[in-house]
């Protein structure tokens, strides 16, 4: 533990041919004094004699030994020191235990040698409370290594293949087919579909796939992280390239991606100035960490998703169409759960995973409900009712959400006669509820909603008002 600091001692001692004439210890003491004074171990030698020479402040800390006892018998003040062992032995002691009264330290003991004669012998000591303290951050940063390590491993692993996939679904089963072909090619590919169909289910078996499947794959969701860091997450900086940067630089994900695959989740988020370098990315597979002149090249296959209409987006001037043309060489749609209905038992059975099962009322409401949260809706509506039943019970329409318990009753009531305004305006408020409930609640996303709708922005708002819908 401290022998660097004792083969430093002894280097000290043992430089004959600058200092021929010292050849003993109490000569050296002025001359090396000052270099153990400010050693952070303690440090206490003896000559050849046994006597005390040196002693520095450090060591008194620990042990609690004063420097009165320079000039007499090590073996005087301490009958049990083990020091003169080491100077009658001629061999190194490490890590011997010791205890002065509360005080516990570790002792590193060592002879020293001029021209191979044993000249006295040195002994350094650690507090054992702060040997604890080092011993804890060092397995920390072990701790830290191996997580990093599990980190850096699970980048080269993905989570779902094809198989994975459950559908009867004859569209469904041929868009698997055409996703198994292109997965063996280097193309990019656009995964379009509503939030909750299983884009990354895809993505992630499309790499599984892939001749890149033992390299990384890394999902980023470009919707999460803010617009004044999405570059120097996706390209990385070079040391001190703007404050707070790293002195040493950071890498980008596109070079942690390497070799594999980079899933951009929710492309359609990122800015056009990003997509302007994503394109570059593509056309000539390189990047330019910010801060940094010279380019790097880069070997990565890009999957990018999106549930937004990436056409109209370039009509308001948010999406680039040069890089949709290069996204969109291999383009993936994935059905809504409402067009796809035959599979609902299925991913039922296979989410409940046999410990539970549904009443055949629960599975009648699943067929008919349109699910506007698709596969994520649900896995979340069999997951809440799983936390309320015992596992082998069955799952009644009493153990479901509020939201599909409702249903059901809407479902369950008689079709009643209204006056043909009110009929208008109850279709017209549930078709507003379907279109705003698969979308999301920025502006961009109501215009959206309006623009499927044939109306403006502002009637949609007029309506959602009316009809109190938040």
């Amino acid at each position: 533990m401290f022998l660097m600091c004792i083969a430093e001692i002894e280097m000290i001692v043992d430089i004959k041919h600058a200092y021929k004439g010292m050849v003993t210890i109490q000569q050296t003491v002025e001359w090396w004094k000052a270099i153990v004074e400010s050693m952070n171990d303690g440090v206490l030698a003896i000559d050849r004699e046994g006597i005390v020479q040196t002693i520095n402040p450090e060591y008194t800390r620990i042990t609690g030994v004063t420097s009165d006892i320079i000039g007499k018998p090590l073996v005087s003040y301490r009958p049990g020191a083990r020091l003169p062992q080491t100077l009658a032995s001629g061999e190194s002691q490490v890590g011997v235990y010791r205890k002065t009264h509360d005080r516990e330290y570790i002792v590193d003991m060592a002879p020293v040698r001029v021209e191979g004669e044993i000249v006295g012998a040195v002994s350094v000591c650690k507090s054992l409370n702060e040997v604890q303290v080092l011993t804890r951050e060092l397995e920390q940063q072990r701790q830290r290594v191996r997580e990093l390590q599990e980190q850096m491993d699970a980048l080269h692993k993905v989570r779902y293949v094809f198989e994975d996939i459950i559908t009867k679904n004859a569209k469904m089963n041929e868009l698997i087919g055409v996703a198994r072909k292109t997965a063996k090619t280097d193309l990019p590919i656009l995964i379009k579909g509503e939030s909750g169909t299983g884009k990354e289910l895809f993505a992630q078996s499309i790499h599984h796939s892939s001749e890149r499947s033992s390299k990384p794959f890394i999902a980023v969701n470009c919707s999460s992280i803010p617009a004044d860091m999405i570059e120097n997450e996706l390209f990385g900086h070079a040391g001190g390239a703007f404050p707070g940067a790293s002195d040493n630089g950071k890498q980008g994900l596109f070079e942690m991606a390497d070799g594999g695959t980079l899933f951009l989740d929710e492309v359609s988020d990122l800015s056009v100035d990003v997509q302007a370098k994503l394109l570059r990315v593509l056309q000539e597979g390189t990047i330019r960490r910010i801060g940094e002149g010279a380019e790097r090249k880069v070997d990565v296959r890009i999957v990018a998703s999106t549930h937004r209409d990436l056409d109209h987006l370039i009509t308001k001037g948010q999406f680039r169409e040069d890089f949709l043309y290069r996204l969109n060489t291999i383009a993936l749609e994935i059905p809504p759960l409402r067009e796809r209905k035959e599979d609902i038992p299925f991913i039922t059975r296979s989410i409940l995973n046999g410990k539970f099962r549904v009443d055949d009322e629960v599975m009648r409401l699943f067929m008919k409900y349109d699910w506007p949260g698709n596969i994520r809706e649900l896995r979340n509506t069999l997951d809440y009712a799983m936390c309320l039943v015992n596992e082998g019970e069955r799952i009644s329409l009493s153990d479901l959400p509020d939201v599909l318990q409702k249903q059901h009753q809407l479902y369950s009531e008689k079709p009643k006669v209204f006056p043909l305004h009110e009929a208008v305006e109850e279709a017209e408020k549930s078709i507003l509820q379907s279109a705003l409930q698969s979308s999301g609640s920025t502006v961009e996303d109501r215009q959206e909603v309006a623009r499927s709708l044939g109306i403006s922005l502002a009637t949609l708002y007029n309506k959602m008002k009316k009809y109190d819908i938040k």
